[in-house]
C-alpha cells in the first residue's frame, strides 16, 4: 500500500516556524517512503479562519518547496479540501454514531464545565463529568428550549493503546482521562476529533505527522475509527518548537511568522535551520526539501520539545 501523508493547517493566522517544522517532518516522512501528500485546510471555525489565510498557507508551503499531490490548487478525487465545505460528511458520521446509541445532547456551558470539580488534563482542559449523559428525553427537551445542545460521544471505561512511530507506546483510559468528548458544538460547528477522523479516512491517509501536543488526541480518535469501521493511519508525533524563553510559538509571534521570515531568508535557509534544530541537518546550512530527504531519519529527531536559539532566525 502506498503511503499517503498530509498537511492539515488551521489557517487562523500566518504560518509560523512551529507549523513549518511539522509540515517539513510530514513531507519528508511521506516522500522518503515514495508516498503522496495531501493538503487539507482545517477551517471549521470560519470566523477565525478567513479564506485568505488558507490561500496564504498554501502559497507559503508552495514557496518553501513542500509541494503536495492532492489538495487546493491541484484538485483530486477527494475534493473539497477545505473542512468548511465538508460538513455533509460529518453529518453522515454523526448519524452513524447516533444509530449506535452513543451520542447524547449536552447543555453544559463553558463556564459550568470549568467551574466543575471534574479532573483536568495536563493542558488544563476538563475531563467531562458526564453531567448530561443520563438526562431523560423530557429533561433534554426542556433544556433544548432554553439553549441549543452540543453533541457528545459516550466513551467506555477502557484503555486504548497504540505505538506512536516516534514517541513509542501510549495508553489512555478513555473514561478517566478523556471523558465523553464533543462531536459538535452548541453553535453547530463540528469538533476537531470527528472532522479529522472522517477526513483522514475519506482521503485515504495512511500516515499522520503532527505535534506532540496532539498525542493525547489519538486514543479518542482511534475509538472513532473503530466505531466508524475505518482503518486508522500510523501516527508520528514530533517535538514542538518553543521560543528562546521556552514558550510555545503561536500565530501571535509575528517575528517567527512567514510574513517576516520571507523578507529575510530563502526557502532553503529556513528549511536548513529547521532541519538542524530537528537533528537531521549537521549544520544550519541552507538545504532544499528534496536535498534533506537523504538525511531525514525519525531516529535523529528529538522526542522532547525544541527551543529556538537566540540569533538562529
Amino acid at each position: 500500500m502506498q503511503t499517503v501523508g498530509r498537511f492539515a493547517p488551521s489557517p487562523s493566522g500566518r504560518l509560523h516556524l512551529g507549523n513549518l517544522l511539522c509540515s517539513l517532518l510530514a513531507w519528508l516522512s511521506a516522500r522518503q517512503k515514495n508516498g503522496r501528500v495531501v493538503l487539507r485546510i482545517e477551517d471549521l471555525d470560519t470566523a477565525r479562519c478567513p479564506v485568505r489565510y488558507g490561500e496564504q498557507a498554501a502559497e507559503d508551503l508552495r514557496w518553501l518547496g513542500l509541494v503536495w499531490d492532492e489538495g487546493p490548487g491541484i484538485g483530486g478525487p477527494h475534493h473539497p479540501y477545505e473542512q468548511s465545505r465538508r460538513t455533509a460528511l460529518y453529518e453522515q458520521a454523526l448519524r452513524a454514531l447516533r444509530e449506535q446509541g452513543l451520542v447524547y445532547p449536552c447543555f453544559c456551558t463553558r463556564a459550568e464545565l470549568h467551574a466543575a470539580s471534574a479532573p483536568h488534563r495536563e493542558d488544563g482542559s476538563v475531563v467531562y463529568a458526564g453531567t448530561c449523559r443520563n438526562l431523560t428525553g423530557a429533561q433534554a427537551a426542556e433544556r433544548a428550549g432554553q439553549r441549543p445542545p452540543a453533541m457528545r460521544l459516550k466513551v467506555p471505561e477502557e484503555v486504548w493503546s497504540f505505538t506512536d512511530g516516534h514517541m513509542g507506546a501510549f495508553s489512555m483510559n478513555l473514561a478517566q482521562e478523556c471523558g465523553d468528548f464533543l462531536l459538535r458544538r452548541s453553535d453547530g460547528m463540528f469538533a476537531y476529533q470527528l472532522a479529522v477522523v472522517v477526513d483522514d479516512a475519506a482521503m485515504g491517509v495512511t500516515e499522520v505527522v503532527r505535534g506532540s501536543d496532539l498525542l493525547s488526541s489519538t486514543p479518542p480518535q482511534l475509538y472513532l475509527y473503530h466505531l466508524l469501521g475505518q482503518q486508522p493511519p500510523a501516527f508520528y508525533h514530533g517535538p514542538l518548537l518553543l521560543d528562546s524563553q521556552g514558550r510555545r510559538l503561536s500565530k501571535r509571534n509575528a517575528d517567527v511568522g512567514l510574513e517576516v521570515l520571507r523578507e529575510q531568508y530563502s526557502p532553503a535557509e529556513i528549511l536548513g535551520k529547521l532541519a538542524y534544530l530537528a537533528g537531521f541537518n549537521p549544520s544550519a546550512e541552507p538545504r532544499t526539501a528534496e536535498a534533506l530527504l537523504a538525511d531525514f531519519d525519525w531516529g535523529r529527531v528529538p522526542k522532547t520539545d525544541l527551543r529556538l536559539p537566540e540569533g538562529l532566525f
